[in-house]
Order: structure tokens, then C-alpha cells, then sequence
């Protein structure tokens, strides 16, 4: 029998071979944990120390390539059945030395499989050992030995050792087991990477698990004991792949904005090159690298913004930038330590999202060559409105409003012209009017006629009810038979009381009042003829509406003498001309040539900045503390019940940057990129809002905020608003990317 010196040496080697197994495995999961990325190639945490947003992964030099390099991209590594086939022939290619060698079918199936290692020599039955029998064991590498710990003595030489040995070593191998679907009797075990092709890449290309792939497909097992699948093909068909899965050509179609996505995604795949070296390939399909779809997902519009950009990265100081960029950045970006910490970053620097200076809006301008209306007492505030209203609906007033002309008191041909025009626009016989009616009154008793063919009021209206409505200091002077008609006005908000509450029946009737009562009525009654549209951005005079409701986007063309009016807070004001960016809410009329005469608007509630187009530009999300708490949970230990959120600071672009968590028993804070993720929010871009129940307590937090992913780098949908400006890709990389410049790699 062997001493127990060599059966320790054994036991050494077994344990010392079960390490070496077990090293890969941690080696992977701590890769795998250090390489973890959020949304839109940001770096995570835990990504800070190790690969700051000022180096990223490769650190080396960057001269000319002769060519386009490959890349490998690890689709998954958890797969425990994986299927890989063609519509054409199905090769071989795992021999890099010799040409792909045909399978006998189109579609395989893979499944991982531990195959046992030959046994350990041996030159008789005492190298067997039974780890059980005496538990003899030898510390792990990483263990402290302490001299105070008691340990066993070994066996002393010659000594019987009580060790039972009972079976051989052996140490497991992973694999895997290739079959042809449907059937259970293997075609081929394999212990190494094996690569599939296509026998033509363009008509018939390799798909896994059904998805199509431009390039190869890479299958081995790994420690996890599944298969990883890795897409090897070259740095530009990636490209193709992830272009319009980050930035959509349906939802985005400007060329020039995806042409600076394609310098992005090609920037980032090459300084991020081996980030997981240790799994076996470069990048992640999703959005901890960059989203990649493979062929299927391809189009031609990115298709060709690839093509134009081709081998062009963003380089600072001769090297590719960490090129991260974010969906919506709220109108500005931030200042990339704010939000990874580390050290500050020259290109990733707080920018504006928008053009500066009057050039922004310069393309979006709709103009009218109408004088403007002099008119500066606020009693008048709705005239310039009331009069352009009438006229586009053939109401005969002057061509400009003054003050002087709306104070005057109405004549009764004046009245006559106005109760015609409103007769033949309800459809009724104009009726015949008497002394009183250019005083209120009487007024309001020809308009409910000429509206209605009788009076709605004494209808609709009791005594009882019309004493009720006329409760004001004055009423008294209204004649009998004029009353019901001027409660059901005043009811209906047609006409109004002067700021004093009166009506001063028996005085005459300013023109002002007059074309205020009679504009009002016609608009409650829908009987102008007014269309709603959402503006598209106009482009040098040309305005793009896309109707209420359902409807296509039309181009419609604005005459010359157009009235324009915008909305600033409650009030209309007419303006010489209009910015249309796009979003704003409009109310138009047409005349009989199709042209836009009359319009008004109301500001864009997303704004002027360049990724206005999103629907992320504002938001609003109502948590309950509860809520909050449990959000906050990994950063708000022992602060007991949440009582308050208080912002401490905030970045360059105003983003929250410290976020104190108040609670009954401590307090604690969340800084920097984890404001947002701890929150579950869609950015960090945010104001907050308190409800308070009878006691004070708060019963909800509301986030009003702006923007979508973590605020650095380029602005996706700000691109496309610069290319809709008429901005070059160059143009606009360098607008997000400070003092970068564009080099041909390839």
C-alpha cells in the first residue's frame, strides 16, 4: 500500500484539478457582473472604476486597418437547446484552415452535455480514495490559515491509513450533442466551438432559433453548463443590425440623424471591443452593449446611412470615444461624471439639444402681410380676435381695429349688416329691427331671432328663472320684453357684464360689446366654419396640419393676408407671424380658394427643443411613499417610514444629482446615475410635487419631468429634430460630443 504521503498528493492534485474547473466559472461571473450596462451604452456603477466613460474598454492605440474588422456577438449563453439552419445548404466552417464542409441537412439542433474525462492513471486499487471516510481536507487558495486554529494531523508515514478508497476520479467535460430535429439519436458530440455558415450568405443566411444573421454562427458550450451562440460577422453588417433598432427609420426617417446613430453604434462596437472577452465575445445584443436585431431587423433607409458612413468612428485625442447616447435628453444633456462619477470627461460634456440663436426657429415661420390692429385698452383684449373671426365669414368691417372705432356707439345699419350676415349664416329670415336695437337689449333680442327664428329664451326660460339669472345692480332696467333673451345669453356666456356688474341697458351699445356678443354666439353655435389640426413643423411658409381625430397630414398654403393670432396663457393676440415647430394645437379656416385665411395657435407643449418629436419630452408618474419606499429600499435601510424627498443638488442640465430619503429614523441619499434606476424612473430630469391628506401628511410624490434614459452623450430623437433642421451628421455628432473629430478607420 502506498503511503498516505502520495494519497495527500492525490487529493491535492483531485482538489487542485476541481479549481482550475471551478476558476473559469467565477472568472465569467464577475466579468459578467463588471460588465453589466443599462440602457443606451451607459456605464453602470459598477462599470466606474474599471471602465469610465473618458477610456471604455480598449485603451489602445488606433492607426488605419487595412480592412473591416469582424466582431463577435454573444447572442446568448444560456441556452439549453439551441437551433440553427438554413433555406440553403447548411456548412461546417469550425476548420478555419480548410473550406466549410457541407452538413447532410439544413437544420440542427444543439443541446449541452457533460462527458465524463478518462480516469486518473493508476498502478493499483489504493489510489482510490474515499473523500467521505475521513474528511481530511486541504484549504482553499483564497482561505487565511490562523496558527491558533486547531487542524488534524496527517497520517505519519508507515502508519494504516483509515481512508476507504472506493472509486476513481474523474473530472466532467463539457459538450455538446448535435442532432437532427425530430429525431433522439445524436449526429455529433463535440467538445469545442464548432461554427456554422451558409453556402450563400445573401439569399440563404444562417438564422438561429429561427432569426436570420448576416455572417456565422458560433456555438460551444461554456461553465454554465448551457451554450453560448455567437454571431461572428463584420464590424459594418453589426452596424445594419443595430441602426434602426436604436433609432427607428419608420419613426424617425431623417438620413442625416441616422447617419450620426451609425457613427455612434460603429464608435461604441469598437471601443468596447472584448468587453466580454471572458464569455468568449465582444458585445451583448441588448441595450448593455447596443441593441442588435440581426438581418431580419434591417432596413434600407439605415441600410444606406451605414453605407455613407462607412468605417468612420468619432476619435478625441486619436481615439474612438465612448460614443453613449440616450433616447431623449429633455432639451439638454449632462456632464457624464454627474452621472457615472469618475472623472470628467471632455467630450461628454452638458449640452443645449436645440439650434442657437434665431437660426432655431428661423425654417418654421408662417408670416402674414396684414396690418396689425392698434389696440391697447384692455376692453377690447378679444376685438382683433372677434373681427378677424367675422370678416373670413363675410361680416363687412374695417380692414383695421383701433380703439377709437371699437369704443364708438353701433349704428343701426351697422346692427342691420350684422343680424343679415348672422340670419343667412343660421339659415333663418333676417329679421326687422327697431330703434333699440343698438342698446343692449334690444341688440341681444334681433340676435336671438336672427339665430333662432324666435326667441329661445322666452322658450326655454320661466320667470322665475330669468329674475334668478338677471340678479345684478342694473337688471331692473332691461324691458319685460326683452329679458328672457338676455338671461339666456348671459346663461350661455354670449354676452357679459362690464367689469363693475353692469349691463347699462339704456346706454347705446360700444362696437366692441357688439362684435364680442355676436362672434361668441356664432362659435358656441358652431356655425363658423372652423377646422382643428396638430401642427407638423412648418418649413419656409409651408404648414403641414394633421387634422383632429383621424385624417392624413396635409400641406396647405397660408395667403398673404392671413390673420394669425397665438396663445399667450388664457388670452389671443393677433401676431405678423408664427413659429410652427411642430405640436402645436390650431383652430383655421379656409377660404374659397383652399387657403388658410384665419389661424390660431397655441404653443407646443413639448417645446422648441430639438427632441420635441418624442413622446418622452414631458411625463408625469404619481407614486404613493409606500411606493417609493419599496423603490428605494437597497438605499434607504434603516430610515424607517418615508416622511419626505428633497432634492440637494442638481447637475449641469439641472438634473437631480442628490436626492435625500427622509424617514422617521435617519436619513439617507442616492446620488448620481442611481437617482433614476432606484426610483424606477424614465430620467432624473425632474421636479417634484407633494399631496397632503387633513393632517399634512404626504399621501403621493408627483414626478414631473422631461426626457428618457441617462442624459448623456447624444440625444437620439435631438438628432432628428437637428436633421430636420437641415443639419449634416458631422454636424450634429459635434454638437453632442464636445471637440471630437470624424476619422476614417477603414
Amino acid at each position: 500500500m502506498r503511503s498516505s504521503f502520495t494519497i495527500k498528493l492525490l487529493a491535492f492534485l483531485v482538489s487542485t484539478t476541481l479549481l482550475v474547473f471551478a476558476l473559469p466559472l467565477r472568472a465569467q461571473e464577475t466579468q459578467a457582473q463588471e460588465n453589466t450596462r443599462p440602457r443606451r451604452a451607459v456605464l453602470t456603477q459598477a462599470d466606474e472604476t474599471k471602465d469610465s466613460p473618458a477610456t471604455g474598454a480598449n485603451t489602445g492605440g488606433y492607426p488605419r486597418l487595412d480592412s473591416e474588422p469582424s466582431i463577435r456577438i454573444g447572442l446568448t449563453s444560456v441556452a439549453r437547446s439551441v437551433t440553427v439552419s438554413t433555406s440553403g445548404r447548411l456548412l461546417d466552417a469550425s476548420d478555419a484552415n480548410a473550406p466549410p464542409v457541407p452538413f447532410e441537412v439544413s437544420r440542427v439542433r444543439l443541446e449541452p452535455r457533460a462527458y465524463p474525462s478518462a480516469p486518473t492513471p493508476t498502478d493499483d486499487e489504493d489510489s482510490y480514495t474515499d473523500i467521505a471516510a475521513d474528511q481530511t481536507t486541504l484549504p482553499a487558495a483564497s482561505d487565511r490559515t490562523d496558527a491558533a486554529t486547531p487542524t488534524k494531523k496527517p497520517p505519519q508515514p508507515g502508519a494504516r491509513s483509515n481512508v476507504r478508497l472506493v472509486s476513481r476520479v474523474n473530472v466532467a467535460t463539457r459538450g455538446a450533442t448535435l442532432y437532427v430535429p425530430g429525431t433522439t439519436k445524436p449526429l455529433l458530440d463535440i467538445r469545442a466551438p464548432i461554427t456554422f455558415a451558409s453556402d450563400d450568405e445573401a439569399l440563404h443566411p444562417v438564422r438561429f432559433n429561427e432569426k436570420s444573421y448576416r455572417g456565422r454562427l458560433e456555438v460551444f458550450p461554456n461553465t454554465h453548463g448551457a451554450l453560448t451562440v455567437v454571431n461572428v460577422l463584420g464590424l459594418e453588417d453589426y452596424v445594419r443590425g443595430v441602426v434602426p433598432n436604436e433609432l427607428s427609420p419608420g419613426g424617425f426617417p431623417a438620413i442625416e440623424a441616422l447617419k450620426a446613430q451609425a457613427v455612434a453604434a460603429r464608435t461604441y462596437a469598437v471601443s468596447h471591443t472584448g468587453q466580454f472577452s471572458a464569455e468568449g465575445f465582444d458585445l451583448v445584443p441588448t441595450t448593455r452593449s447596443q441593441v442588435y436585431g440581426g438581418l431580419s431587423t434591417e432596413h434600407p433607409l439605415t441600410d444606406r446611412a451605414v453605407a455613407e458612413t462607412r468605417g468612420i468612428v468619432a476619435t478625441y485625442d486619436g481615439q474612438p470615444i465612448n460614443a453613449l447616447y440616450t433616447s431623449t435628453c429633455g432639451g439638454r444633456t449632462e456632464d457624464a461624471e454627474n452621472i457615472f462619477g469618475g472623472e470628467a470627461v471632455p467630450y461628454l460634456r452638458a449640452r443645449e439639444c436645440a439650434i442657437d440663436g434665431k437660426e432655431a426657429l428661423a425654417p418654421y415661420v408662417v408670416r402674414t402681410s396684414r396690418e396689425q390692429p392698434n389696440i391697447q385698452d384692455a376692453e377690447h383684449s378679444t376685438s382683433a380676435r372677434d373681427a378677424a373671426l367675422l370678416s373670413t365669414h363675410g361680416f363687412q368691417l374695417p380692414a383695421r381695429m383701433t380703439d377709437a372705432w371699437l369704443s364708438g356707439a353701433i349704428s343701426l345699419e351697422e346692427v342691420r349688416a350684422l343680424v343679415a350676415q348672422v340670419a343667412f349664416l343660421s339659415r333663418q329670415a333676417a329679421p326687422s329691427l327697431t330703434t333699440d336695437a343698438t342698446r343692449p337689449a334690444g341688440f341681444v333680442t334681433s340676435l336671438a331671432s336672427a339665430l333662432d327664428g324666435e326667441s329661445r329664451g322666452g322658450v326655454l326660460l320661466d320667470k322665475a328663472d330669468v329674475d334668478y339669472l338677471l340678479a345684478f345692480r342694473d337688471a331692473d332696467e332691461i324691458p319685460e320684453r326683452n329679458r328672457a333673451d338676455v338671461a339666456i345669453f348671459l346663461r350661455d356666456g354670449y354676452l357679459s357684464l362690464y367689469t363693475d356688474a353692469t349691463l347699462r341697458p339704456r346706454l347705446p351699445m360700444p362696437r366692441a360689446r357688439a362684435l364680442r356678443v355676436v362672434a361668441h354666439a356664432l362659435e358656441a353655435r358652431g356655425l363658423f366654419r372652423l377646422q382643428k389640426a396638430t401642427t407638423r413643423p412648418a418649413t419656409d411658409g409651408a404648414l403641414v396640419l394633421r387634422p383632429t381625430g383621424k385624417g392624413n397630414d396635409k400641406t396647405l398654403n397660408v395667403s398673404s393676408g392671413a390673420f394669425l393670432f397665438r396663445a399667450y396663457g388664457e388670452n389671443i393676440y393677433a401676431v405678423r407671424e408664427l413659429r410652427l415647430v411642430g405640436g402645436e394645437a390650431v383652430t383655421f379656416h379656409m377660404n374659397a380658394r383652399g387657403e388658410v385665411d384665419y389661424m390660431e395657435a397655441r404653443p407646443s407643449p413639448n417645446g422648441a427643443a430639438s427632441d420635441r418629436f418624442s413622446t418622452y419630452t414631458n411625463w408625469t408618474e404619481t407614486l404613493t411613499p409606500s411606493v417609493v419606499l419599496s423603490r428605494l429600499a437597497r438605499n434607504a435601510g434603516g430610515i424607517g417610514t418615508l416622511v419626505d424627498l428633497r432634492v440637494r443638488s442638481r447637475g449641469a442640465s439641472r438634473r437631480v444629482t442628490d436626492l435625500e430619503i427622509v424617514g422617521t429614523t435617519g436619513t439617507s441619499h442616492v446620488r448620481g446615475g442611481r437617482v433614476r434606476s432606484a426610483l424606477a424612473l424614465r430620467e432624473q430630469l425632474f421636479v417634484i410635487d407633494r399631496n397632503y391628506d387633513e393632517t399634512g401628511r404626504i399621501t403621493s410624490f408627483v414626478f414631473t419631468g422631461r426626457g428618457w434614459g441617462h442624459g448623456v452623450g447624444m440625444c437620439q430623437v435631438g438628432a432628428y429634430g437637428l436633421a430636420r433642421s437641415g443639419w449634416k451628421y458631422d454636424r450634429i455628432l459635434k454638437a453632442y460630443y464636445s471637440g471630437i473629430s470624424l476619422t476614417k478607420l477603414y
